[in-house]
């Protein structure tokens, strides 16, 4: 029996309308008594606007539009869908979850939804895990989704953390083939680092008790996002049997440009190798992956048969990388 495997065949993204400069918002703030400017943002983070979701915009919409691009791209119906993961921090509900949402949205049913909550590196852990179920031949074709409305969560009189942040989503289609596609892929998380990135908040007696944002040690998370970022890269190309010299493109969790271009020097890639859309999204979580990986397929910058290094790390502490051939 000839072995499965899974493949890209299709990406999609979609932002809110309304794209907010770093002037814009260092007025906004500055009514709230937050002082900022472009040049600090621009210096700290490379950042230099961000998406930020309308009243009414929901997790779900937006999920959903970069899942119908993704099918438009690949060229399948939504009908042949029979697995959807969904990466997000920000879901519509508590539940059901926002894969079952968007599944109503996309006018299907009957395959298996459900969303997965590793923060940052979300999109990341969705590819691995919607591969694995694809290699047990049970599923298909799936959609993996990353879909974040972190406007929603943010405390707007804490400027190190409400500058970097933006709303959007990207997806895959990702299907069954006979080579592979997903080269190999690896997660990891510690659990002890949960307090230095975290969202504290819960809904309990119809209420929401302790923090309801989000909270950052930005030196602690670049300290150790860039560290991890590099083994986790050089794990995924040992277990494909390849070196950093084969990837054409990395494709980091777009959370600072600084931390992007540690990452490319510490594995000895020049950085015109990485993909970097985090000056005009901002840190948009789960989204960032394919939001990225769409921008420069549509772009033309990324072709078929190349090699993209995908990586994401965030709260939890997680982390992990995903090699594809493309």
């Amino acid at each position: 029996m000839a072995r499965i495997y899974s493949r890209i065949t299709g990406t999609g993204a979609a932002l809110p309308a309304r794209a907010v400069s770093n002037g814009e918002l260092a007025r906004d703030l500055a009514k709230r008594g937050v002082e900022t400017s472009d040049e600090w943002i621009v210096a700290r983070t490379g950042i230099r606007q961000r998406y930020l979701a309308e009243e009414g915009l929901t997790t779900t919409e937006l999920g959903a539009r970069a899942a119908e691009a993704a099918l438009a791209a690949s060229g399948a119906p939504a009908s042949s869908v029979d697995l959807i993961v969904v990466a997000t921090s920000t879901p519509d509900h508590i539940f059901p979850s926002t894969a079952c949402l968007i599944q109503a949205r996309l006018g299907i049913a009957g395959g298996a939804a459900f969303d997965v909550q590793a923060v940052c590196s979300g999109f990341v852990y969705g590819m691995t895990v919607a591969d694995a179920l694809i290699r047990t031949g049970v599923y298909r074709r799936a959609l993996v989704i990353g879909a974040e409305l972190f406007s929603r969560i943010l405390d707007w009189n804490d400027r190190t953390t409400c500058v970097l942040f933006g709303d959007g989503a990207g997806a895959v289609v990702l299907e069954a083939a006979n080579e592979p596609g997903v080269l190999a892929s690896r997660l990891h998380a510690d659990g002890s680092q949960a307090q230095i990135l975290c969202t504290a908040g819960r809904i309990a007696q119809g209420g929401v008790q302790g923090d309801p944002f989000l909270r950052m040690d930005g030196q602690a998370v670049f300290k150790l996002a860039v560290g991890v970022l590099d083994s986790s890269a050089r794990e995924v190309l040992a277990d494909a049997g390849m070196d950093a010299t084969q990837i054409d493109w990395l494709i980091p969790h777009q959370a600072n440009v600084r931390i992007l271009n540690a990452t490319a020097k510490k594995l000895g890639l020049s950085e015109d190798k990485v993909v970097v859309t985090v000056e005009r999204h901002g840190n948009t979580s789960a989204a960032s992956v394919p939001l990225a990986l769409d921008d420069a397929v549509r772009a033309g910058r990324i072709r078929r048969g190349q090699h993209l290094m995908l990586q994401g790390v965030g709260g939890g502490f997680t982390w992990g990388s995903v090699l594809v051939r493309f």
